[in-house]
């Protein structure tokens, strides 16, 4: 296994859209949504083992999830969880971990990726991000994987790319034309027909030397930061460092701050049973269904004309649901939340309303 290959593994996330089962205590990336007797970390940590050595894999995540990532995952050592004391989005979280790798190995080539992904075919998912950390050294390209959309999806983000090919040795690899955020319907339905838009799925590779070479051009004042740390990573006064220097960081993704102003942007199209599990509707869309096509997560269910529902209630609660079509329905603890699925992306911004009060 290749030493100069790292895993970055994003984990700071709150997962509002998927309340009231992932809350600010318990984010959706500890949790087993799917039955699988894994949480969502854990199958992404799994998943990176056949990647890189398990001591190149790196977690940043918020302060108050550090004993849950230790706890989660089995090997992963306390000097490998990087703690944001704030918030402040996937740029400074990704910055913390490239100057921290390269006080380790100048050389290496990372692979970014979420903690709360669903990956099915992971053999596929392990080979493309194999040949993307050995492109990004040989090209210095910043590369992110494309999924082919099924449907006009106003909830991703999309990618255009250049339809000719950059190299008969790797079909899959186009050149970035440029970034969509999360379109109108209209203007999904024009991507999905256009065959040249894919799914982003912020999932990253890149060369160590490419990144930081992305900070320095397009985000100065946040490699200042970090480079004024020089020395510090790995040792007694990185924690004082972070504490004192993440919360002047500007809050920007990496997305708006390196990836939509670089020039040298790849996309490798890639079939990988992908899903960002955002929404209920993603969970509906991956569920089995019964004869209604009623996707019955969990919870005692007695479904009389009712269809293409989503229901997740606690294991020993009776429910009976007669007559609702489309529909989320959701309890944990003390919350029940029921919702047309066609208004799951208003879930954010009602959490956020009940959060103020």
């Amino acid at each position: 296994m290749n030493k100069n290959y790292y895993a970055v593994i994003m984990a700071g996330g709150i997962g509002s859209r998927f309340w009231p089962m992932s809350t600010r205590e318990h984010p959706k990336q500890f949790m087993d949504i799917l039955g699988t007797g894994k949480t969502l970390i854990q199958q992404t940590y799994e998943r990176f083992l056949g990647v890189c050595p398990k001591e190149n894999i790196f977690v940043v995540t918020n302060e108050r999830y550090r004993t849950l990532v230790l706890d989660q995952l089995d090997g992963m050592q306390a000097d490998q969880v990087l703690c944001e004391p704030v918030m402040r989005n996937t740029a400074p979280a990704i910055a913390y971990a490239a100057f921290k790798i390269r006080e380790q190995n100048p050389q290496a080539r990372m692979v970014v990726a979420p903690s709360d992904h669903i990956i099915l075919k992971e053999e596929a998912f392990q080979h493309i991000i194999l040949s993307a950390l050995e492109i990004a050294g040989q090209s210095g390209g910043l590369l992110t994987l494309g999924i082919t959309p099924t449907r006009p999806d106003t909830g991703y983000g999309y990618i255009q790319f250049l339809k000719e090919e950059i190299d008969a040795q790797q079909p899959l690899l186009r050149k970035v034309k440029r970034f969509t955020e999360k379109p109108n319907l209209e203007n999904a339905v024009k991507f999905l027909e256009s065959g040249d838009f894919v799914w982003n799925a912020g999932i990253f590779v890149w060369s160590l030397e490419s990144i930081l070479g992305a900070f320095k051009n397009f985000i100065p004042e946040l490699f200042a930061i970090f480079d004024s740390g020089k020395g510090v990573f790995g040792t007694a006064g990185e924690n004082d460092f972070i504490q004192k220097k993440f919360p002047d960081c500007p809050n920007i993704s990496i997305d708006y701050g390196v990836m939509e102003k670089a020039d040298n942007v790849y996309t490798m199209i890639s079939d990988i049973g992908w899903s960002d599990l955002g929404t209920w509707g993603s969970l509906f869309d991956i569920s089995p269904k019964d004869e209604k096509n009623n996707a019955l997560v969990s919870g005692d269910i007695h479904i009389f004309d009712a269809t293409d529902n989503i229901i997740h209630v606690p294991q020993k609660r009776k429910i009976v649901v007669q007559g609702l079509h489309d529909f989320i329905i959701v309890e944990n603890d003390d919350t029940l939340l029921i919702c047309a699925k066609k208004d799951e992306q208003k879930i954010k911004e009602i959490v956020a309303k009940l959060t103020s009060k």
